[in-house]
C-alpha cells in the first residue's frame, strides 16, 4: 500500500499552517486520521501538535545564535543539514501506511527555485519511501483586490508547479477576507485566471508596468496549467472538504484502501425474538 501526503507551499503569511489544522480538523470529524509534518525549522505547533517535527533535529534559532546567520541564511543551514539527514526524516516517518501526513513547508520560494531543497525531498518521499504525493500552493484571496499583483503571485504558483514536477493543486486562501467585495461572477475570472482582468486595473496603477504585467497575464493563461480552488476555513464552509477530495483524487488515496468486509445481515429471526 503506498503513502499519501499533500506538501502544503505558498508565500509567507498565505495561511499554510491554517490550512494543515483545517484538513486535520475535518479528517478527525469524519473519522479519518492525518498527521503533521512541519518542515519549516522556525515554526512552532499551534491548533494541533506536530507528529514529526524538523526542529527535533535542527531548528533555526539555533543556528542563527551559533553560526551567526540571518534568517533566510539560517534556513538555507538548516535545509543543508536535512539533506545531509535523511534518514531521521524516514526513521521519523516510520509506518505512516494508511494515514494521511501533511508535509507544512516554509514560506521562503527561493527553496524550490534557488535551490532545489523541496523538489530533492519530494523525489525522496517518492523515490524512497513510496509516497503518493501532491502539491497544494496557496495564495492570499486579498490580492484578487490588486489584478496585477494576483497574476504575479499566479505566475509564481505556476514555477513552483513546474519546478516540483508533482500533481498539483493551488489554492486561493483566506476567502473570508473579499468574498463581501467581489462578486460570484468576478470570483470565476480568477479561479481560472483571465487575462483579461487587467483591462479594469485601476487609474492609479503605474502605466510603465501595464505591459509587463499584461506579458505575464498572458504567459499563465497560455500555459493553461493555473487554476484556483477557493478556501475559507471558516466552520461552515464546506471548501476544506472540496479540496481534501481534489487531494483524494489526485494521490488515488481511495483505490489503495484495504477492502472492508461487508456488514453480516441481521438474521429475521432474531428480529423477531427481540
Amino acid at each position: 500500500m503506498s503513502r499519501v501526503g499533500c506538501m502544503v507551499l505558498g508565500p509567507a503569511g498565505a495561511g499554510k499552517s491554517t490550512f494543515c489544522n483545517a484538513i486535520i480538523s475535518h479528517m478527525q470529524s469524519i473519522g479519518r486520521r492525518a498527521h503533521l509534518v512541519n518542515l519549516d525549522p522556525a515554526a512552532d505547533p499551534t491548533q494541533y501538535e506536530f507528529t514529526i517535527d524538523i526542529k527535533d533535529l535542527i531548528s533555526l534559532e539555533d543556528v542563527m545564535e551559533e553560526l551567526e546567520l540571518g534568517p533566510n541564511g539560517g534556513l538555507v543551514y538548516c535545509f543543508e543539514y536535512l539533506m545531509n539527514n535523511l534518514d531521521w526524516l524516514d526513521e521519523e516517518i516510520g509506518d505512516y501506511d494508511d494515514e494521511y501526513l501533511i508535509f507544512d513547508c516554509p514560506g521562503q520560494i527561493e527553496l524550490y527555485t534557488h535551490i532545489p531543497v523541496l523538489p530533492t525531498i519530494a523525489r525522496h518521499l517518492q523515490v524512497n519511501l513510496n509516497f503518493s504525493l501532491c502539491a497544494a500552493y496557496l495564495l492570499e484571496a486579498p490580492f484578487v483586490i490588486d489584478q496585477a499583483k494576483f497574476f504575479s503571485g499566479a505566475l509564481s504558483a505556476m514555477s513552483a508547479m513546474i519546478l516540483l514536477e508533482l500533481p498539483h493543486i493551488n489554492v486561493l486562501s483566506k476567502m473570508d477576507l473579499v468574498k463581501l467585495e467581489i462578486s460570484r461572477k468576478k470570483l470565476k475570472q480568477f479561479l481560472n485566471p483571465d487575462p483579461l482582468l487587467l483591462e479594469e486595473e485601476s487609474d492609479d496603477s503605474n502605466p510603465r508596468f501595464s505591459k509587463l504585467n499584461r506579458a505575464i497575464a498572458y504567459l499563465v493563461d497560455d500555459f493553461g496549467m493555473v487554476q484556483f480552488l477557493p478556501l475559507d476555513c471558516s466552520s461552515e464552509s464546506k471548501s476544506v472538504a472540496t479540496i481534501i477530495s481534489h487531494i483524494d483524487d489526485i494521490t488515488q488515496w481511495a483505490e489503495n484502501q484495504e477492502p472492508k468486509e461487508p456488514a453480516e445481515e441481521a438474521d429475521p429471526e432474531d428480529e423477531d425474538n427481540e
